[in-house]
Order: structure tokens, then sequence, then C-alpha cells
């Protein structure tokens, strides 16, 4: 009984010294913490005098503080701007119309790649134009050198291309005409996106052909000059360009100039009798207008 209160009282001194030492250090502590303080606030002020009595030195410490808020700011900014980059377009290269040209058949990646020396553009969408067109010929009865023969005349395989009369896109499709045509590719907005534009255009072509009862004339159409005796040297151009082209998917070397304008036959001299003299000055030449049917029709 003695020696358990013996235990009890060793306990209790001990847990009394404990609290004392730590109470000591504790108020030692702050102390010392109230004086560093004290010190430190004493030292800045002394700096403040020092320098207010200096404008070179408050000049220097003005420019260096500007300096440094000001690279934390671009650094903060760009940080930002990486950020957002990075974590807003991680798909963006699913919405690229473009194909890796070992896809291609033999006779499409040869045309891919004389379409894409001839005219200047890169290789990849243009395989994929070109991969494009192939399906959508097929699919419809037509060949696909003449789809890709018109959009190489309507744009040069630029997919922003606009007219003056605004045909749009890559196929130089009227775009207020054929509203109705981009309704399944979500708007009209659809016709600067290059494979929409190429499937309605080829709408447009094969109606246009359908309408003229032949493919030179449906080009006619096609063009807007249905009404019209001179279509520019519209159809010739499109006839010469698929022509080289289906000799480049068959193999064979067409140099990269290739001409794809057809000069004219000489006119007889029996034919140039008959031709009706040119109108005098002054007097206007009567041009004829594209009917309502072509303009609804055309691109």
């Amino acid at each position: 009984m003695k020696s358990l209160q013996m235990l009890r009282a060793a306990r209790d001194s001990t847990a009394r010294s404990v609290q004392v030492f730590l109470r000591d250090v504790g108020n030692g502590l702050l102390e010392i913490s109230h004086n560093s303080l004290a010190l430190l606030g004493l030292a800045v002020v002394v700096a403040l005098v020092f320098v207010a009595g200096r404008p070179d030195l408050r000049h220097q410490t003005e420019v260096w503080a500007l300096d440094w808020l000001q690279e934390r700011h671009e650094a903060r900014t760009a940080a930002d701007d990486d950020l957002t980059v990075a974590a807003a377009e991680p798909d963006a290269v699913e919405r690229a119309t473009a194909v890796n040209p070992k896809e291609l058949t033999p006779q499409q990646a040869a045309l891919a790649k004389w379409i894409s020396r001839r005219y200047n553009v890169a290789l990849e969408p243009i395989g994929r134009l070109v991969q494009e067109a192939w399906a959508i010929g097929h699919a419809v009865g037509l060949d696909p050198t003449l789809i890709l023969a018109i959009a190489a005349i309507e744009s040069r395989f630029n997919p922003f291309a606009q007219s003056a009369m605004g045909a749009q896109g890559l196929m130089q499709v009227m775009t207020r005409v054929h509203v109705d045509k981009y309704e399944p590719f979500g708007g009209t907005h659809a016709a600067f996106d290059p494979i929409s534009n190429l499937k309605v255009g080829v709408q447009v072509l094969r109606e246009c052909i359908a309408r003229a009862g032949g493919l030179e004339a449906g080009l006619r159409w096609y063009v807007g000059a249905a009404n019209t005796d001179d279509d520019g040297g519209y159809i010739g151009k499109v006839l010469a360009e698929q022509t080289h082209m289906k000799r480049v998917a068959s193999g064979t070397a067409v140099p990269l100039n290739a001409p794809n304008s057809v000069r004219k036959a000489p006119v007889p001299a029996q034919e140039a009798a008959a031709t009706p003299a040119a109108p005098e000055a002054g007097t206007p030449a009567t041009v004829p207008t594209a009917g309502t049917d072509q303009v609804a029709l055309a691109r």
C-alpha cells in the first residue's frame, strides 16, 4: 500500500515537472519570436528610411519590383494559355480531313501525289479527298476523276474558296440555292467542310446531268451556262483535267504543268462567211440570261 502511494506521488511529480518545462520552453520561444519580429520590423523601418533618403536606390527598387511583378504575370498567363489549349483540343486530330497515303490504293496514291504537287496542296488531305471521290463515284456511277477534275477547275482544291456569285467551297456550290442539301450535314456552314461540299457537289452534278441528258450538257448546267452559247471553256478544261488524272491513275507519267485548256479548232472558211457580223460600236450586244430552272440547279 505504501509502495503504491509512492508510485503515484512520483508520477504526479514527474507530470508537474514536464508541465513546468514545457511552459518555460513555450514562454522562451514566444519571447524570442517577439524579439525577432521586433528586430525585423526595426530593420525594415531603418531600410525604408535609408532608401527614402536615396532617390537612386528608391528608383532601382521600384524598377526591380515592377520587373519582377511583370515576369510573374507573364509566366502565369503563359501557363494558363498552355493549359487551356492543351485541355481544350485533345481530339482536334479527329476533325482533320486527312489520311495516311499508305492507306490508299496504288491508283489513288499516284493520283493524290500528282494533285498534291500540281496544285501545291498537302498530300494527306488530298489523299482523303481522292479516297472519298472513289467511294462516292462508285456509289453513284460517276468517274472519280471527273469529280476531282471539277474540284480542281472550280477551286484548285481550296475548301474555303468563294466566287463573286457566292459559290462556295471545294466544288463551288451555290450554298444559298442548295440549303436543303446541306441539312443532313448540319447546316450551310458544312459548305466549308471539304467532304460535305464534295458530296453536295456530286448531288448537284448528278441532277444537272440527269436534267440535261448528257455529261457535257450537264457540265454546262453545273457551271450556270445552260442558256448561253459560251461556257468560257469550262467543259474543255474539266474534261482535259480529267484526262490527265485518268492517265496518272493508270500509271502514265503526266507533266505537272500539263495544260488543261483546249484549243478551239480553226473555223472553216464557209462557216466563217456564215458567221454574223459583229455589232457596230455603241450597239449593245444581246446576252442570253439563265432561266429560273438553271439558277436552281447551277452549283
